[in-house]
């Protein structure tokens, strides 16, 4: 039996890097070899058990099946042999995926919308992921990462993906200022695709001077220090008082975990122009309390992005140069016996100054 080398989580902080079987391969699934993986900011959360959405789960998990393969889902693997039925990729091919893959017989599938499927089993999950030497995975979830995207940016095809789709929830039209709340990795991957789909002023907030400097590399139009200046009272001097049409909250959640709580959504919603959107990109963790009665006289929308899809236009948006990611990826590290530490280093990105998550190349 061949075996292969992969992380096992035995319990929350408990994660070993154990020699196992090979994954099986099926009917129209692939087996593909791991070239480079990052921890999301979410997984890293959740592999210390904070509160975030989806541990919950990951406590079942680990209480039922631990020793358990967890998290990777944001990777660049090369394609090493595919089942019965799979048509279109090939050995060598390079692929990256999206997070979920349709169960074929909720409503949503049954109606020709299995990129909305919430019941399938999502990678790093229900599926082991990346952060192992190989994986298998349905050739139906992957897309193939073309010659001009290397394998650093292929593995944040799926991030990318999530702003990509949180941008299309917005609905952005023609000549409108948008403001984008944090400007890490999603923050900064939405300010560019907002000013791709027609964004006429990107406005981008953030605590930190470096991720601030590389938004405006990345052609956001007008940074602001929350530190130094009242974003509200900025946002409002810039747009005449009249507040913007689209707003992205990527900056809340945890304060233990160096996030804003929910004091960036509240001033979300103060810089809103009436019947203007609000796309919620970050997770909290935790209720929030909102005044709902400001929504109702200012007819705003709270949107929420769909799961992860359009993965196909993402790869485009890289492959055209459109949309840059390598500037954000700060930490590279090289053996699949560092993935510890880009947990580390992406847990505490403030720490180590990074702003994408550590990057690990596995193989070459």
């Amino acid at each position: 039996m061949k075996t292969m080398k992969a992380w096992r989580w035995y319990d929350f902080g408990d994660m070993r890097l154990d020699e196992i079987p090979v994954p099986e391969l099926k009917p129209g699934w692939v087996i593909a070899k791991t070239k480079v993986v990052q921890p999301s900011v979410t997984e890293a959360i959740r592999a210390l058990g904070l509160p975030t959405l989806g541990v919950k789960t990951i406590r079942k998990l680990i209480a039922e099946r631990a020793p358990i393969q967890l998290f990777g889902h944001e990777f660049c693997a090369e394609v090493v042999e595919v089942g019965d039925g799979v048509k279109g990729l090939k050995a060598g091919d390079r692929v990256a995926a999206g997070s979920y893959v349709p169960c074929h017989e909720c409503p949503l599938c049954l109606t020709g919308q299995p990129h909305r499927c919430r019941r399938g089993p999502v990678i790093g999950r229900h599926l082991p992921g990346a952060f192992a030497e190989y994986l298998a995975l349905p050739a139906e979830i992957l897309v193939k990462v073309p010659q001009g995207v290397d394998d650093h940016e292929g593995a944040i095809i799926q991030p990318l993906s999530s702003a990509v789709t949180a941008v299309a929830t917005a609905k952005i039209e023609m000549g409108d200022t948008v403001a984008i709340f944090g400007q890490g990795v999603m923050g900064l991957y939405c300010a560019q695709v907002a000013k791709v789909s027609g964004a006429r002023r990107v406005i981008g907030v953030d605590v930190r001077e470096e991720t601030l400097s590389i938004a405006k590399k990345l052609g956001v139009d007008v940074t602001i220090n929350a530190k130094n200046d009242d974003p509200v009272s900025s946002i409002l001097d810039i747009t005449n008082g009249s507040g913007v049409e689209v707003a992205f909250e990527c900056a809340g959640g945890g304060p233990e975990q160096g996030l804003a709580g929910s004091s960036t959504l509240i001033q979300t919603i103060e810089v809103m122009r009436d019947f203007g959107k609000i796309v919620q990109v970050a997770l909290f963790g935790q209720p929030v309390e909102l005044d709902t009665d400001v929504f109702r006289q200012k007819s705003l929308a709270y949107l929420f992005p769909e799961a992860p899809g359009r993965l196909a236009y993402t790869v485009d948006l890289l492959a055209s140069k459109r949309v840059s990611v390598k500037p954000t990826i700060t930490h590279l590290l090289e053996g699949l016996e560092k993935i510890p530490e880009a947990f580390e280093i992406t847990s505490n990105k403030a720490s180590y100054q990074a702003i994408n998550p550590a990057q690990v190349v596995i193989s070459r």
